[in-house]
């Protein structure tokens, strides 16, 4: 194994969840809010609006779920969210009839490491995101995404805010580089605040189609490998759901975006299926 050290790859330092306040979009705030708090990362809302007037007191509430996670006292103030805790936390209205647009030019014009976006079940993307959404953010947003589904498994408690990523499903293939996918998925070891974490590497298909992968000594992540037969979607579902995974991390041909690479493929199809979070990441 090659020695990794955790200035070689740059980690999460902002966050950007766009929402429309629905019910399928609370899980992917509470993710969001998690990793920020984790890793005292910037956090944007962005709030995609399909109406003229917005409401925020809609939105859940940054410093009510802090402090119902027991991270800040109750009647805490608004400064109290960076002073204390270190999260800087903007609210930005986007949208209006052509919601995905302004969006589109948000991310452009503030460079974001992250997206979590919430998904709907075996839908897949939220309303908002279909369609000519879809397809202009995939042009032009070149960034890692959580989806986060409306059901299923949580790597957040809702209630008490504590990160469990115990458990990493990352599948693997020549195409497209995994190594991405695979660094990422150790540098979870930092949101588990120092606990120990699993990664999984899982090939489906014949022997001979295995990568050859140099996995790197990383602190406080231990590697297994699987390898499996049969339908790619299929297996990788199968052992996520069987091996109770925390989270799937998948490697996407990012040429024209994460959600480019997404629509059709075989991440997209794992995303409608997944029973957890599933973090995708443009190779590219």
């Amino acid at each position: 194994m090659s020695q990794f050290t955790r200035s070689t790859a740059p980690f999460i330092q902002s966050i950007a969840h766009p929402t429309d306040f629905s019910d399928s979009s609370a899980r992917a705030f509470a993710h969001a809010l998690a990793i920020s708090l984790a890793r005292a990362a910037a956090l944007t809302i962005l709030h995609a609006k399909t109406s003229r007037y917005a409401d925020w007191r809609n939105a859940p509430s940054v410093r009510g779920t802090l402090e119902r996670w027991g991270y800040l006292e109750q009647g805490s103030s608004r400064t109290d969210v960076f002073d204390r805790l270190g999260i800087r936390v903007s609210k930005v209205d986007v949208g209006g009839s052509k919601a995905m647009d302004a969006v589109v030019k948000f991310l452009d014009d503030h460079p974001t490491d992250a997206l979590v976006l919430a998904t709907e079940g075996r839908k897949g993307l939220p309303r908002w995101l279909h369609h000519s959404f879809a397809e202009e953010l995939a042009r032009k947003t070149h960034t890692m995404a959580l989806f986060v589904p409306q059901s299923g498994k949580d790597f957040v408690n809702l209630a008490t805010g504590d990160v469990t990523l115990r458990r990493i499903l990352v599948p693997v293939a020549r195409e497209p580089d995994p190594m991405p996918a695979l660094l990422r998925a150790a540098r979870a070891y930092e949101l588990m605040r120092d606990r120990p974490i699993t990664v999984c590497v899982l090939h489906v298909g014949d022997d001979a189609e295995m990568p050859d992968l140099n996995l790197p000594e990383v602190e406080g992540c231990q590697w297994e490998r699987i390898h499996r037969k049969g339908d790619p979607v299929d297996e990788i579902v199968r052992v996520a759901s069987e091996g109770n995974f925390d989270s799937i991390a998948m490697a996407t041909v990012g040429h024209h975006g994460v959600l480019g690479a997404l629509r059709g493929g075989t991440t997209e199809q794992v995303l409608h299926r997944s029973p957890c979070p599933l973090l995708a990441i443009p190779c590219n």
